[in-house]
């Protein structure tokens, strides 16, 4: 493929730096060891902007996140219906397609993602009752305060991660600290290297029923596994249309789809957007999103040592 250029909202800036091409990136790390069964990656975004200054953009994560947003005005498009929010505490669950965002203002977003399985593992969420969804903390039985209270605003972006992961170690010492399926694991490894595998075959691998499999995979991420599968393949592509991939991939992503149409129709239907369209549309949030699930997913797979640097830097 030859190199892409995506459009850029020249309006906002990102506090932790821009791409080569000039594409936001957020500040992000691996978990401490010791947390890695259950957190994915953690991460700090600061986006800067006019005061009454509002962009339209969406999200498309492949996994729940605990998020604490300071500032801004946002609005959701959820299948629960529109929601508004400012500062809180959150609980975003996967997504099973973008879910459309609108912002206003400058805001500072962080929080953790949550490996699949976590949630059940620890007796939190139903996983699949929040696709697609955003909740209050209070309202899963976690204080949104206490949460943002953790916030010192003097403290640097470091500072406020270890604060999160000292504050997950309390929840686990609660919760028994038990470890999510390790099917779950591998399943998803797999789909950051091989999304293009036959759930047939994965379940052969892994000596298991395919209709155990399935329901194991439905409970841990909240849809059927061919689905988490077909939304990999897509983050992939988006990815690299937004210019958040290692170059040297985007061949072997496109023939994860049989033709041109084919790529086309399944992006389309997660994205809502073309992939030509997709490159041409400002992406602030979504390339945000996409960039620290390519630096995890890099760093998961060794082609990427955690913290080097990445190769759309």
């Amino acid at each position: 493929m030859n190199h892409i250029r995506p459009a850029l909202d020249r309006s906002i800036a990102s506090g932790s730096g821009a791409t080569r091409d000039g594409q936001p990136m957020s500040f992000s790390r691996a978990p401490a060891a010791d947390l890695a069964p259950w957190i994915a990656r953690l991460y700090v975004t600061v986006v800067e902007a006019p005061q009454d200054y509002s962009f339209e953009c969406g999200l498309l994560n492949d996994t729940a996140f605990v998020r604490m947003q300071l500032g801004g005005r946002w609005r959701a498009d959820t299948v629960r219906g529109r929601y508004h929010f400012g500062r809180e505490a959150l609980f975003f669950g996967p997504h099973s397609r973008r879910m459309p965002l609108r912002v206003t203002g400058p805001f500072t977003s962080l929080g953790y993602s949550l490996r699949p399985g976590a949630c059940h593992a620890l007796g939190g969420p139903v996983v699949a009752d929040h696709v697609d969804c955003i909740t209050r903390l209070d309202d899963i039985g976690q204080s949104g305060q206490r949460m943002l209270g953790l916030i010192d605003p003097d403290a640097c972006h470091e500072e406020w991660l270890v604060a999160l992961e000292d504050e997950f170690r309390t929840q686990l010492a609660k919760s028994g600290a038990r470890e999510p399926d390790p099917i779950s694991a591998r399943f998803e490894a797999t789909a950051f290297t091989d999304p293009s595998v036959t759930i047939s075959g994965f379940a052969r691998e892994c000596g298991i029923e395919l209709r155990r499999l399935e329901r194991l995979i439905r409970r841990d991420f909240g849809m059927p596994p061919k689905q988490v599968l077909r939304r990999a393949r897509a983050l992939d592509m988006a990815s690299h249309l937004r210019g958040v991939a290692d170059h040297e991939e985007a061949e072997a992503l496109a023939l994860r789809y049989y033709d041109q149409s084919h790529l086309i129709r399944e992006f389309s239907e997660l994205f809502g957007l073309s992939p030509s369209q997709f490159v041409d549309t400002p992406q602030p949030l979504m390339t945000l999103a996409l960039e620290t699930r390519q630096a995890r997913r890099l760093e998961m797979t060794e082609r990427l040592a955690p913290g080097a640097i990445r190769p759309w830097q």
